[in-house]
């Protein structure tokens, strides 16, 4: 009989969050570099190659891998022999370890959790609670596997209710591309099969805590339905040519995760969820000897990857910047921004949306500039600001026209695809869409020089700050003709992908 103390639990979960914000499982690095090594779409492989460089130096600077620090996710598996010697359950338990590891001073990670979800939406500033699971199992020591999963790919979960004779590939298949690129792929998809329809979304979320390990089943081959399912979705889905930041190419997929449990039979319950570029996860077992023992992973087992800028890159200077010069921008270039750059994400489009609507003058003057979608970490020590990559442009789909016809906006900064609605706005008002690599935050936030809140204070991360760039990468999604990358890399890439089969078929 095992005895695990409160203090134990707690400090083995904060110290568990804090050890995910900035490693990456090696098993998914690896992963990543096969399909860098593998990738034939330039975009692609520049996203790939600045994904895995940020790893690396989210590693060596203990520092998160993505701003979206995310929502704690915690399965607490409880051997029936195991006594508590705590006077919190374990959601209590849980919930303070998570206070504990967002607010550690040498790392404090994003809060981004909110409390009355369909009102006021307040946030609760120590990401607490999180999401627990807990099971009683056989033995005498409690098992945890905890993530912390971001908004941009929980956002993308898919479930369905087949019939017992529909097809599961099929559905995945044609539903895959609905998702857009705000899942951040390359990453996983979990999915769970049977059971009720909260049963089949367990199974999926926990599926995504198994090591990625499709290589290895490749190579011995498939002996189970699960496993011939994964096989043939892992095959199927990169053949769609979505690829990394959905740009297309030859990678959107690293694994296919797969649970299932017994259904009734008349249902077949099935849900997708997709696990991002920044895949965050860490699993421990207690057995009353101690906290747990978290072995840091060795940064020679890091890729040596590095990432050029090619000579036809373009570099603007966001304070000089005219209409004029980015009706030249081209689809698909690689532009390096300095200058001032404002930021703005969900609730200050709203609350700017408000004041339009009141007739209220505006706190910041966005005529002719540019605004990137960033809710950042808070920074540290000498730090300019913490982790600073994009967040879903999608859900500022709403507000986009709004930005450019009342406010005046010129351009904006984001990760994955637009609306075809938002599209067509971007060429009435001859405006530009640019994306910024989703899981490359800590890279990112490399190139803010300086960093200050210029309105809306109290939103927290989601302030309107002002900063000052020095060679920001990012690429030319939509042009001010309309010209959209996120529709033209993945359709280009099918087709090639479906060309090189043929090839090999004949």
């Amino acid at each position: 009989m095992s005895i695990i103390k409160k203090q134990d639990f707690i400090d083995s979960v904060a110290d568990a969050l804090q050890y995910i914000s900035y490693y990456h499982p090696l098993d998914f690095v690896q992963a990543l570099e096969k399909a860098y090594n593998k990738e034939q779409s330039q975009a692609a492989k520049d996203a790939i190659a600045q994904i895995l460089i940020n790893s690396r130096m989210s590693a060596e600077g203990h520092r998160p891998i993505c701003q979206d620090t995310g929502i704690v996710t915690c399965f607490v598996k409880i051997g029936m022999q195991v006594q508590w010697d705590t006077d919190m359950t374990v959601q209590e338990m849980v919930d303070e370890g998570v206070r504990r590891g967002y607010g550690h001073p040498d790392n404090p990670l994003r809060a981004s959790i909110v409390a009355d979800p369909a009102g006021r939406r307040i946030n609760t500033k120590d990401n607490a609670p999180a999401v627990v699971h807990i099971d009683m199992v056989a033995g005498n020591e409690v098992e945890v596997a905890i993530a912390a999963k971001g908004g941009g790919s929980e956002n993308k979960s898919k479930m369905v209710m087949l019939n017992p004779s529909d097809d599961i590939v099929e559905w995945v298949l044609k539903t895959l591309p609905t998702m857009g690129a705000g899942w951040c792929p390359p990453g996983m998809l979990g999915i769970g099969i049977g059971g009720t329809a909260e049963k089949a979304a367990v199974l999926a979320k926990e599926s995504l805590m198994d090591p990625v390990d499709i290589h290895d089943l490749i190579e011995r081959g498939a002996e189970t339905t699960e496993e011939k399912l994964r096989l043939e979705i892992f095959e199927k889905a990169n053949k769609l040519g979505i690829g990394a930041q959905g740009l297309g190419g030859l990678t959107t997929v690293v694994d296919i995760k797969i649970k299932s449990a017994p259904t009734h039979a008349a249902s077949k319950p099935v849900v997708m969820i997709p696990n991002c570029a920044a895949t965050r996860h860490v699993h421990f077992h207690l057995d009353g000897s101690g906290p747990a023992e978290l072995t840091p992973p060795r940064l020679e087992d890091w890729p040596e990857v590095t990432w050029e800028v090619g000579e036809n890159v373009r570099r603007v200077n966001l304070d000089t910047v005219t209409r004029t010069d980015i009706a030249e921008w081209k689809m698909g270039e690689t532009v390096l921004l300095s200058g001032k750059l404002l930021t703005g994400r969900d609730a200050a489009h709203k609350r700017i949306q408000e004041m339009l609507n009141n007739g209220e003058a505006l706190p910041v003057d966005f005529k002719d500039r540019f605004i990137y979608y960033v809710g950042p970490v808070d920074a540290i020590g000498n730090e300019a600001v913490g982790p600073a990559g994009p967040t879903t442009s999608t859900r500022m789909d709403k507000f986009t026209d709004m930005m450019l016809e009342q406010a005046g906006l010129m351009g904006m900064v984001g990760k994955a695809e637009r609306g075809p609605a938002t599209v067509d706005s971007i060429q009435k008002h001859k405006a530009v869409y640019l994306m910024a690599v989703g899981g490359a935050a800590y890279l990112v936030a490399k190139a803010v020089k300086k960093a200050r809140v210029v309105a809306f204070e109290d939103l927290g991360m989601e302030a309107i700050y002002e900063f000052d760039v020095e060679d920001m990468p990012v690429t030319v999604a939509v042009d001010s003709e309309g010209n959209n990358a996120h529709v033209a890399g993945p359709a280009i890439w099918k087709a090639r992908i479906e060309e090189l089969d043929a090839r090999m078929k004949v």
